[in-house]
């Protein structure tokens, strides 16, 4: 009996077939996220009917009809808003009191911080491996260009002020915190009760305190206890406090990435031969820490809000500082353009690290292809 096979070439195929019209581009983006039924066409009529009332008046408040010189209240003449204190202020805004000679130092520290963060936050960069060893080196970096020492003049802490040093205290806690997150999330899974017991007892205590209280603490009560010739200083305190604070919460996000790891991979790692650190580090970490990743970053974002809560020990923030210029006779009357001043740089630091962290869920996402 013979068998017969046939082949079919790829001329024979059929071409390939465009999309049907209306299903791809713009115009299937937009019926697909914004018409798809009844109930979303109503919400997005509605929505775009909101901006059309809202937005006109607010473009026209803040650019159209705003001020922007002068070198008080009354210049600002029109119905707007009234910029002109930016010009004025803007280097204590950012700087706080820092020495105004010596702000090109935050200025370097901040552009230094591009490099030292790139090979961390990206895959593919030329020379990524060997950046990380200058990503290692920043934070000594930045703290002896900060500070001075070395040829560079010294600038103490109480000089720190305005947003880089809420950038100074988050940033700070949000590169310490998370190692130490990890290893208190470890350690309350850990099976020797005496480091079980601690771990749980610090977690539950910075969890269950308010942040302020830790605040007032560092400030006030803190150098009770420390003998007369141990002086912290009262930023270093700081972040400190926030920093454990954050690893507290880290911890038990971590936590939960680890219990939703199957037993099955513990068992695989084990089976490979590999200890705990070898195990944890190349097999059940990687892991749960892709789960953790949203749980991180919205703590992160809350640890960055939280920097201004320094104003209740009396650091001068941007927001001190704000408030501090609302009271100025000059000023007078313009606290909506400052405080709205204030929220756009949070909103710009917060809004990025929630995109950034979009980008890595996906990027390490195994079900997409």
């Amino acid at each position: 009996m013979t068998e017969t096979v046939f082949h079919r070439s790829k001329a024979d195929l059929l071409p390939e077939r465009p999309p049907p019209p209306g299903t791809a581009g713009a115009v299937g983006w937009v019926r697909e996220n914004l018409f798809s039924s009844w109930t979303n066409s109503a919400l997005t009529i509605l929505s775009l009917y909101l901006l059309w009332l809202v937005v006109p008046g607010v473009f026209g408040w803040a650019f159209l009809d705003a001020g922007f010189a002068g070198t008080d209240r009354t210049a600002c003449e029109g119905a707007g808003a009234c910029w002109a204190w930016v010009d004025q202020r803007i280097g204590q805004f950012l700087y706080g009191f820092y020495p105004r000679e010596q702000t090109w130092r935050v200025d370097l520290a901040l552009l230094l911080l591009v490099p030292a963060a790139a090979p961390i936050l990206f895959d593919k960069l030329p020379f990524g491996r060997k950046a990380l060893w200058f990503s290692l080196a920043y934070p000594f970096l930045a703290v002896l260009i900060l500070l001075g020492g070395f040829g560079l003049e010294e600038v103490p802490t109480d000089k720190f002020g305005g947003f880089m040093l809420n950038i100074t205290i988050g940033l700070a806690g949000i590169i310490v915190s998370l190692p130490f997150g990890i290893l208190l999330a470890l350690g309350r899974r850990s099976q020797m009760p005496v480091l079980r017991l601690i771990c749980i007892g610090f977690i539950e205590a910075f969890r269950g305190i308010p942040l302020v209280t830790f605040m007032f603490t560092a400030a006030l009560l803190l150098p009770l206890f420390l003998p007369s010739h141990f002086n912290w200083d009262l930023v270093l305190r700081v972040i400190v406090v926030v920093t454990f604070y954050a690893a507290a919460y880290i911890a038990e996000v971590i936590r939960g990435g680890l219990q939703a790891i199957p037993r099955g991979q513990y068992e695989a790692a084990q089976a490979l031969g590999l200890g705990y650190w070898q195990s944890m580090r190349l097999v059940i970490l990687p892991q749960a820490l892709k789960i953790s990743i949203p749980g991180i970053v919205n703590t992160f974002i809350a640890l960055f809000k939280d920097t201004t809560l320094v104003i209740v020990i009396g650091l001068f923030d941007i927001l001190n500082i704000g408030n501090q210029m609302v009271a100025n006779p000059d000023w007078l009357g313009l606290g909506l353009e400052t405080y709205v001043f204030i929220s756009v740089f949070f909103f710009v630091i917060c809004f990025s690290m929630s995109r950034y962290s979009m980008h890595l869920e996906r990027r390490l996402d195994t079900t997409r292809r």
